[in-house]
């Protein structure tokens, strides 16, 4: 028999218009021969699935108490949810403690490594306790009292700023000048209530996805991002401003590193599922962490789907391991 898998798309943030094209990707790379596939929305209060029918798509409300929904009194359950909320509260571990309560399979990390991950600034510094190299950066709550003259010393031009949740480039900026500074904070508070300044750093940025199951570990292909805007916004990751190179175009042993790297990194943090993490490159082929994505973006043109086909794996049985991993899991 077939099991039911909920693709969890939607969100609170403004992701989630790319949500929602990762469940649309999903629904093309996992094997409908073994698994029936619902597309789940959730939006704050609204939660509902939406099925294709005869007269056009309907939606049906979720039933919160066990994630179920009901078509002419039959009860519908799910084997597994297949997360790929970008942002809250499919990132932040609230939907994944839901689940844990319901006792419900997914496929992502679970609720410490997904809000550790979550939050960069604290991501990050937990990470450099390990030895790993981040850029320096500050922190900033909307209701600290901000000093523009410190942040530049203390971070030097240009820098970054951008929201401390979150991702897809949104509220992120660039500053060049120090006039910048201040619009540049206050636009990433748009996105949420606490701000990242980093340090800007130079050299080539790439990315690399992996996952883990009970019997092995595959580690992808890695990706060089060369963006045509001034660094890799969200035109440049949605609209095609960007050309991106799988493999990288680095020496193999600097590819055996960041790989290695990468699978450190998933252990420190307990993750599950496909992760994404992010690098760049700097002098003396020096590897920084640029940030953690435990729900990476799941489009046909994403990342990973790009590096399960440069390293030669059906996309259907990674996806596979993936659901029938977090099932077992479960167990």
């Amino acid at each position: 028999m077939k099991k039911n898998i909920a693709i969890v798309a939607g969100g609170d943030q403004s992701e989630v218009v790319v949500s929602l094209k990762s469940a649309q990707g999903l629904v093309s790379f996992i094997d409908k021969e073994k698994y029936n596939l619902y597309t789940v929305i959730i939006q704050q209060d609204n939660w509902r699935v939406e099925l294709d029918t005869p007269i056009g798509k309907q939606s049906i409300p979720i039933d919160k108490n066990d994630f179920s929904f009901d078509i002419n009194g039959e009860k519908f359950l799910f084997d597994c949810a297949y997360i790929t909320i970008h942002g809250m509260p499919g990132e932040d571990g609230k939907l994944q403690g839901y689940f844990d309560l319901i006792n419900m399979p997914y496929t992502c990390c679970d609720v410490l490594s997904a809000a550790l991950t979550f939050n960069k600034f604290v991501c990050n510094n937990y990470l450099r306790a390990f030895g790993i190299r981040v850029a320096d950066s500050v922190m900033l709550r909307k209701a600290d009292k901000i000093n523009a003259d410190e942040i530049i010393n203390r971070l030097q031009l240009p820098c970054f700023v951008k929201p401390n949740v979150g991702g897809s480039s949104f509220g992120v900026s660039k500053i060049k000048t120090a006039e910048e500074l201040l619009p540049a904070i206050e636009k990433a508070f748009s996105e949420g209530d606490q701000v990242i300044v980093e340090r800007f750093m130079q050299g080539t940025e790439i990315t690399c996805g992996m996952y883990r199951t009970d019997t092995k570990e595959v580690v992808f292909p890695i990706t060089e991002v060369v963006s045509v805007n001034e660094f890799f916004d969200f035109d440049a990751k949605y609209n095609g401003q960007v050309e991106e190179i799988t493999p990288a175009r680095i020496s193999s042993e600097l590819t055996k590193k960041v790989q290695k790297l990468t699978s450190e990194i998933y252990q420190l943090l307990g993750c599950k599922g496909i992760v994404r993490i992010d690098y760049i490159i700097t002098n003396n082929d020096e590897i920084n962490l640029l940030e953690v994505n435990t729900n990476p973006g799941m489009t046909t043109t994403s990342f990973i789907p790009q590096q399960v086909r440069a390293a030669g794996l059906d996309i259907k049985k990674v996806m596979t391991d993936v659901i029938e991993f977090a099932i077992l899991g479960n167990k």
